[in-house]
């Protein structure tokens, strides 16, 4: 089945404007909705009970193996009416 990126935006932000972003996504998860908008884009997603929720660290190197960039991804992912998942996830 192909997959199609129906939202998508980047921009660089202070470290504290992206936690109030997050905070945000994260009171209206727990709403079971969410509206994404940037110019003219715009998604609702209606949020079921139980996601699959991915977290992935990963760094980019040059040549000589020097860490050149790091990044943090946090995915949420179902298919329509699944209900199983892991857990155990610890954010400190």
């Amino acid at each position: 089945m192909p997959e199609e990126t129906v939202f998508s935006t980047e921009l660089k932000e202070d470290r504290s404007a992206v936690a109030a972003y997050l905070r945000d996504v994260a009171d209206k998860l727990e709403t079971g909705e969410l509206t994404l908008r940037a110019g003219t884009q715009e998604s609702t997603l209606s949020v079921p009970a139980r996601v699959t929720f991915e977290v992935k660290v990963e760094h980019e190197t040059d040549a000589t193996g020097a860490i050149q960039e790091r990044s943090v991804e946090f995915e949420l992912e179902w298919k329509e009416g699944d209900t199983d998942g892991a857990t155990g996830l610890e954010i400190e």
